[in-house]
C-alpha cells in the first residue's frame, strides 16, 4: 500500500494505492467532510458514524463494502480508518444531500478509477477520455483500439459480476491470470517494463498490446459463457484458456516479424519518461 494526500479545493483527502489490486482507497470521512462542507474533522466523523449506522439499519450494502486501513490521523499516528474505493464512494455520495456531490464525483473520476466514470455516465466518460487521449497526442487509430478494448473489458467484468465474482481482489487476480497467460509477464511486470507506477497500463499500451489484451479478454468471456463458469476457480480456468489463445497469436506474430509485442514504449511526459527495454 502506498499512501498519498490528494487535494480537493481546500480539503486534504487521504488515500492509499493498493498495487496488488491496482485500486485507490480513499478515507470516507475525508470525503464526507467535503460533502457537508465541515471544516471541523470531528464533526464530520460524527456525521459519518450516524450515517453509517442509518445505512446499516436500512440494509444498505454500501457500508459493508467499506474497509478499515491504517492512515495518518490528526495526531500524526497511524490509525485504522474507514476507506472505500471509488465505486463504493459513488454509491455513498448519493446518500448525502450536498451541492458538492457532482464536483466530488468528477474529481474522484480524475484521480481514482476510470470505471466509476462509466458507471456515472458512460457516454460522457467516453467523450472525456477521447478528448484527453487526443490532447496527449494519441492517433485516431490508437484511440479507436483503446475504446474497443475497453468495451471488451467491460463485457468481461460484467460477466464476472453476474457470476459470483464480487471482490476487488478477485477481479485483480483474474485480470492478472489472463495477462500473465498471453503476455508471459504479470500486469505489475508489464508496468515496470514501461516505467509506470500508478498509471493505467492500458493507457500506455501500443496498438499491438491493446489488440492482444482485447483478444485474450474476448476469448476468456466467450469460453466462460460456453462453460457457464461461476466463481473464482472456474473463471480462473477460463482466463488461462482465453489468455493462451492470445499467446499463440502473439508468438506467431513475433516469429514472423522478429519483434517482441511487449514493449517499453509509453506515453509519459518527457521529464518522467524512462523507457526500459522490451521483453
Amino acid at each position: 500500500m502506498k499512501s498519498d494526500l490528494a487535494i480537493f479545493e481546500d480539503y486534504k483527502i487521504r488515500r492509499l494505492y493498493d498495487e496488488k489490486s491496482e485500486t485507490w482507497f480513499f478515507s470516507v470521512v475525508d470525503i464526507i467532510q467535503v460533502l457537508i462542507q465541515q471544516p471541523d474533522f470531528q464533526a464530520a466523523r460524527k456525521y459519518w458514524n450516524k450515517l453509517k449506522e442509518r445505512l446499516k439499519n436500512e440494509g444498505n450494502e454500501t457500508v459493508t463494502n467499506c474497509h478499515q486501513l491504517k492512515m495518518v490521523a490528526e495526531d500524526g499516528k497511524m490509525r485504522l480508518t474507514d476507506v472505500a474505493n471509488v465505486e463504493t464512494l459513488l454509491r455513498l455520495i448519493q446518500s448525502v444531500p450536498s451541492p458538492k456531490a457532482e464536483p466530488i464525483k468528477l474529481w474522484l473520476a480524475k484521480v481514482g478509477y476510470e470505471r466509476m466514470q462509466e458507471m456515472a455516465d458512460p457516454e460522457r466518460s467516453l467523450d472525456r477520455a477521447r478528448e484527453n487521449w487526443q490532447k496527449h497526442g494519441r492517433s485516431q487509430k490508437w484511440i479507436q483500439q483503446r475504446m474497443m478494448g475497453q468495451e471488451t473489458r467491460n463485457k468481461l467484468t460484467d460477466y464476472w459480476k453476474d457470476h459470483d465474482i464480487t471482490k476487488d481482489e478477485e477481479f485483480a487476480i483474474l485480470t492478472n491470470i489472463i495477462h500473465q497467460e498471453w503476455a508471459d509477464v504479470s500486469v505489475k511486470e508489464h508496468k515496470h517494463i514501461k516505467g509506470l507506477k500508478t498509471q493505467n497500463l492500458r493507457d500506455h499500451m501500443s496498438e499491438a498490446e491493446l489488440i492482444f489484451t482485447a483478444l485474450a479478454e474476448l476469448s476468456t468471456r466467450q469460453i466462460a459463457e460456453s462453460t457457464e463458469a461461476r466463481g473464482l476457480p472456474e473463471n480462473e480456468i477460463a482466463g488461462k484458456k482465453g489468455g493462451s489463445i492470445a499467446k499463440k497469436a502473439r508468438l506467431e506474430l513475433e516469429e514472423k516479424t522478429g519483434k517482441p509485442v511487449i514493449s517499453g514504449e509509453n506515453y509519459l511526459p518527457p521529464k518522467t519518461n524512462k523507457k526500459l527495454g522490451g521483453k
